[in-house]
């Protein structure tokens, strides 16, 4: 029998990609942890980088009670939810705001900063907060921190 190029290699990458799928599949826990754990590291990153942006901002003032967050959607693959912030002062101001999207049981699934430029003296302005990833399952969209600059 004459053996074609490359099929051991194919082979070996076939088992290599389904050694991992078997051991989810069959309920592994330690798989599983692992792939939670991935997860919630990744989010935890994108927490820390809206956080850092925030903090980077000068001369802001906290306004969390200016913005509010409106239920969640699902555009393409991405969460979605429209954010309104509301300007109580006599001066057009921009704001840079936290939305954290959480499950049914409150856990964090991601972290975005957007940005809601020039909102005129009492009037409101919206802007679309997106999550950086594919989230699953019902998600609630919470203003975290809001700043007026």
């Amino acid at each position: 029998m004459r053996r074609r190029p490359g099929r051991r290699a194919a082979g070996a990458a076939l088992m290599t990609l389904a050694l991992p799928l078997t051991l989810v599949l069959s309920g592994c826990d330690d798989a599983k942890n692992k792939a939670g754990d991935i997860v919630s590291s990744a989010t935890a990153a994108a927490a820390s980088a809206a956080q850092q942006q925030l903090d980077n901002i000068k001369d802001g003032v906290q306004a969390t009670g200016d913005v509010k967050a409106g239920p969640t959607s699902t555009d393409g693959d991405r969460t979605v939810a429209t954010v309104t912030a509301t300007n109580p002062k006599d001066k057009a101001a921009d704001y840079t705001v936290m939305v954290n999207f959480r499950d049914s049981g409150g856990n964090l699934l991601d972290s975005v900063v957007l940005n809601i430029d020039g909102v005129e003296p009492g009037k409101s302005k919206d802007g679309t907060a997106r999550s950086n990833r594919t989230l699953s399952g019902a998600t609630e969209a919470q203003v975290a921190q809001a700043v007026r600059h």
